[in-house]
């Protein structure tokens, strides 16, 4: 993996990865072809608005019902995903990227203003990868709130726009 920064652009192919899961697997971009990818990045296991952004996207019924694969990142280790998994039986892959080698490749690692405190680390976003493996949407300044009805939403509208029921 190389060191420089490459943001997804909308509409572009967005890079590809192999990030490994709580459970040892090896989970690539190209495993979903054909189908929309919500890959999150978020800061860490089982902190208050990383918990809400999961569940949250575990609940979404629409996300469901088109069919979205729902890939949660960060740099936590395999067993601490394991146990966030299985605390609020998340249904979806957890990625580790010790080191945030990918997140700093995609930019989802760096400068960021928390309460007016500005530090390094993990920056929330969420990437929504079309069925082709296209960066569809990305938002680069997540708020919890609401953010998976935006996500599926963001489907709803591509799937009109491409003339898919």
């Amino acid at each position: 993996m190389s060191d420089s920064v490459q943001v997804p652009v909308v509409g572009e192919a967005f890079p590809a990865f192999t990030l490994m899961d709580a459970a040892g697997q090896a989970h690539s971009l190209s495993d979903f072809a054909g189908r929309y990818v919500v890959l999150y990045v978020y800061p860490k296991d089982d902190t208050p608005g990383c918990t809400r952004e999961a569940c949250d996207f575990r609940d979404n019924a629409l996300l469901r019902e088109h069919g979205a694969a729902i890939l949660g990142v960060s740099a936590d280790d395999a067993d601490s995903h394991a146990r966030f998994a299985e605390k609020f039986s998340l249904p979806f892959p957890l990625l580790s990227d010790p080191g945030a080698a990918f997140l700093r490749s995609i930019g989802s690692y760096g400068t960021k203003n928390m309460y007016g405190k500005v530090t390094e680390g993990i920056k929330r976003q969420t990437f929504l990868i079309g069925p082709d493996g296209r960066l569809v949407k990305s938002w680069l300044a997540v708020k919890v709130e609401g953010h998976a009805d935006h996500v599926a939403a963001a489907i709803e509208k591509d799937r009109a726009a491409k003339g898919v029921q």
